[in-house]
């Protein structure tokens, strides 16, 4: 039997003064067939670590970017997933973000994670809708466009994969 990975893990959907998405491009560096994706940044929740700091973590590790603000957890979901030859089980919390400063494109990654960036790039909604690459969060479309007009469900809305 394969190991899995269970973890908790916190994302963020970073915007901009101009309501711009900051998305990440990655592909799996152990799996050259898989389509590459674009993806929120994010990762696992240290121990004692809050969601909150997780986001504003990832955020500098990721993209550079050290101005953020955290808001309120949006979305929640329960991810199952393979990645650089690990299989994941992870819960995790989406919150939203806004950044005044420019990502800087210069991340501070872990080796795998490293392999697998390809870039970032902002989206505006609309060019998110009409990009054909994958996502992750897989939903993310489908509920992005209330969350960036600023509705804040309490408690989070469920998006985990159907």
């Amino acid at each position: 039997m394969a190991f899995v990975l269970r973890r908790s893990a916190a994302r963020v959907i970073c915007t901009d003064p101009d309501g711009r998405v900051l998305m990440i491009r990655a592909s799996d560096p152990a799996d050259p067939t898989k389509p590459a994706w674009w993806e929120i940044p994010g990762g696992g929740i240290d121990p004692g670590e809050q969601p909150e700091a997780t986001c504003r973590r990832e955020l500098h590790e990721e993209v550079g970017i050290t101005d953020a603000v955290v808001g309120e957890c949006v979305w929640i979901q329960h991810a199952q997933f393979s990645f650089a030859g690990w299989d994941f089980d992870q819960h995790e919390q989406i919150f939203v973000a806004t950044a005044s400063g420019e990502a800087t494109d210069v991340p501070r990654l872990e080796a795998f994670e490293a392999l697998a960036f390809g870039g970032i790039r902002w989206f505006t909604l609309e060019e998110l809708l009409a990009d054909p690459s994958p996502t992750v969060p897989p939903r993310l479309r489908e509920f992005l466009a209330d969350v960036l007009a600023g509705n804040r469900p309490d408690p989070p809305i469920d998006i985990s994969p159907i």
